[in-house]
């Protein structure tokens, strides 16, 4: 099911990723919510529908919002189950058969099928594999509350559960999370990438939010969390979602140091009353470290130390490179990656170990690690356990994706390696990496950063010397894998897919080969 109101050229993609599904077309319908769009956008439809017996369209009055077009959806639906797409997004061919499939065999209500980004970030820890009978509030189905799921209609009519009519932000946290409270089974399908979820300048969820027209809505979405929850864990986890996603990080150093001053204030005036009232000691009591000390600065209303402690987010620099790789027997590659977050080219983190007293019981000591504000950040303001990062430094890991430049995606590479002592050795396994995608020829190696909380982006960088000694095993092994270094330093995963680059390497090889020999005979 799909809302339209006057699509681009992504139309075409999508109606033509329908067409390529292993589901049979008698098997599956495409309704097309058409909400009112204009004449050249009718005359397309017609002309989808006029060559494919499973398309039809519900010409609709405009709203301006997806949630009544996809109720009228919902009521002409004729089919067990319903997935929602957008107008300018993609399926994978195999993914209505998988879905159903999947629904089938776990008698699920929703089915969350794995959603790859092309050209926007998606969430991580909820594809990292199937999970066939999903808990809210133990496993990461938060984590992805757009409408991108596969529902059983049954289980949609028989809960009356619609999207909100009218302009309502966040109408699909509503939805998703009235599913989630009333489903008997819900599952995620990691192992299938289903839809691809493309991002597009200009959409809603791009734009800089209306402070004063957004969190009245957000409210709503707590206002059902409490409703459907009593006071404890479960309820604090579920807020703890909401607290650090749609305001926490919105009030991180890059984002908070660039609003302008007016929207900032704007802004601290519509969370502020929210953290108070909503976000108790339960909810702060899992956040990462920087948020525990954002939220503490929050409630506090103190605005300058948030822009202070903003200004010393925004000019961190982490930096991951490979100081040794080399390929195994079995074909794998180990990566040794030295880990730094930076500030004017210093280490920019300090930490001073301390023996502090337990809350319970109150004579023991344990080993703390104490945060050393920067100038600016008041530290007075802050208690030894507000400033103790041991728990989060404890848990700090690296985290490396592949970016496909041509398919404008991203891909996962499987396993966390710990960070210990600044360094962090990662095993990659290209048949994992490459797995299901046949045509790809590699991408930049990019490192996800944790350290004490704070959360990092960055290439992956090694000094050329570095590379000598991953350079030929892959071969033997049978990948037809290699590292590259591109011209900024960065790392690349590259495979050979022709067959031209193998014989580069192995001409290469031989000259080497060669020089040493000669070499040897000198």
């Amino acid at each position: 099911m799909v809302p339209v109101f006057n699509p681009g050229p992504g139309l075409e993609t999508l109606i033509e990723s329908f067409d390529a599904q292993t589901l049979k077309p008698d098997e599956f319908e495409v309704i097309l919510c058409d909400d009112g769009s204009d004449e050249a956008t009718r005359r397309r439809l017609a002309e989808i529908t006029a060559t494919r017996a499973n398309v039809r369209v519900l010409t609709l009055a405009h709203t301006g919002w997806p949630g009544t077009p996809r109720n009228h959806g919902i009521d002409a639906a004729r089919g067990r189950y319903v997935f929602f797409s957008d107008q300018d997004d993609v399926m994978f061919e195999r993914a209505l058969e998988q879905l159903c499939d999947y629904a089938d065999r776990h008698s699920s209500d929703v089915v969350i099928g794995k959603v790859v980004g092309i050209g926007r970030r998606i969430p991580r820890a909820i594809f990292r594999r199937d999970i066939p009978r999903a808990t809210l509030g133990k496993d990461p189905i938060l984590e992805l509350l757009t409408p991108h799921k596969l529902f059983r209609m049954s289980f949609l009519r028989e809960h009356n559960i619609r999207f909100p009519d009218g302009r309502v932000r966040l109408e699909d946290h509503l939805f998703v999370m009235q599913a989630y409270f009333s489903a008997r089974t819900i599952s995620v399908l990691a192992t299938e990438p289903c839809y691809g979820w493309v991002k597009n300048q200009g959409s809603a969820s791009s734009s800089r939010i209306d402070p004063a027209t957004y969190f009245p809505h957000l409210e709503r979405v707590l206002d059902l969390v409490e409703d459907k929850t009593a006071p404890g864990s479960l309820r604090d986890t579920l807020f703890r979602h909401w607290y650090r996603g749609k305001i926490l990080k919105r009030l991180d150093g890059a984002r908070m140091v660039a609003y302008p001053e007016v929207y900032r204030e704007a802004f601290l005036d519509a969370v502020i009353p929210i953290a108070r009232q909503r976000f108790g000691p339960g909810v702060e009591k899992g956040l990462a470290f920087p948020l525990r000390i954002r939220s503490r600065f929050l409630k506090e209303g103190r605005r300058a130390e948030l822009l202070r402690l903003a200004e010393f987010e925004a000019g961190l620099e982490c930096r991951a490179e490979v100081i040794s790789a080399r390929w195994t027997r079995g074909g794998t590659l180990t990566l040794e990656i030295r880990v730094r977050v930076l500030r004017d080219g210093q280490d920019a983190l300090t930490f001073t170990p301390r023996e502090v007293a337990r809350v319970r019981p109150s004579s023991s000591m344990t080993r703390a690690a104490i945060w050393q504000p920067p100038p600016g950040v008041e530290q007075s303001a802050l208690t030894e356990r507000d400033l103790d990062a041991s728990r989060d430094l404890r848990s700090d890991w690296v985290e490396l994706r592949l970016l496909d430049s041509i398919e404008r995606a991203e891909y996962l590479v499987p396993g966390r390696a710990r960070v210990s002592s600044g360094l962090a050795r990662a095993t990659l396994d290209p048949i994992r990496v490459f797995s299901r995608r046949d045509t790809s020829s590699g991408g930049r190696l990019v490192a996800s950063v944790r350290r004490a909380g704070w959360t990092f982006e960055t290439p992956l960088r090694a000094d050329p010397a570095v590379l000598a000694d991953a350079a030929g095993s892959p071969f033997l092994a049978g990948h037809r894998c290699w590292l590259a270094l591109h011209s900024d330093g960065t790392l690349e995963l590259r495979r050979d897919v022709g067959g031209g680059q193998l014989r580069e390497f192995v001409a290469r090889a031989a000259r080497r080969a060669a020089r040493a020999l000669r070499r040897v005979a000198r």
